[in-house]
């Protein structure tokens, strides 16, 4: 019996899991949730159609993948083939969600080519598994599976990959 609820509940993990090479669950921020920063739903469906790179991210450590951003800034990759997205989330930090959400409106007016969304509760770090408390960064093929995954600060070596990971499929 203990045996037939371990596989129940490792089989259950993996299915909320996010795993390279796979489409992740379809998961939508909106009302209690969170959401885009103008107040309306951010579906992952909408990973799709372009390469996307996407940031879910303790405000605590924005700061952690600030040398990637600044070379993704820089790369200037057509926006007909790629996107970004960064989801905070507010549910990691001391900071207060008014201020937040502020900074974040700001960052959508500089970024208008980014899509900035909140998870208010976690909901990413439940239901694809995401590291709480850190900077994720996941990237995203044009047919929406997972191509690469990383948390914490990127190295030198992890940000080639990720550009080469972006690259080799921008043209697909």
């Amino acid at each position: 019996m203990k045996k037939l609820i371990v596989f129940i509940l490792i089989s259950s993990i993996h299915l909320f899991a996010i795993n390279i090479g796979e489409v992740p669950k379809e998961v939508t921020l909106s009302g209690e949730n969170g959401g885009l920063v103008d107040g309306s739903e951010w579906n992952s469906s909408m990973l799709k159609g372009k390469v996307f790179v996407l940031f879910y991210v303790d405000p605590d450590k924005k700061d952690d993948n600030d040398k990637f951003i600044d070379a993704l800034h820089q790369k200037g990759y057509d926006s007909s083939k790629y996107g970004s997205v960064a989801i905070i989330n507010l549910k990691a930090t001391w900071l207060p969600n008014f201020a937040i959400e502020k900074k974040l409106k700001a960052k959508q007016k500089e970024f208008p080519n980014t899509v900035y969304a909140k998870d208010k509760t976690k909901y990413l770090v439940n239901k694809w598994q995401l590291a709480d408390d850190s900077a994720n960064v996941l990237i995203f093929g044009k047919d929406g599976k997972l191509l690469y995954q990383h948390t914490g600060s990127m190295s030198s070596d992890e940000m080639q990959k990720a550009f080469e990971i972006i690259e080799s499929h921008l043209n697909d």
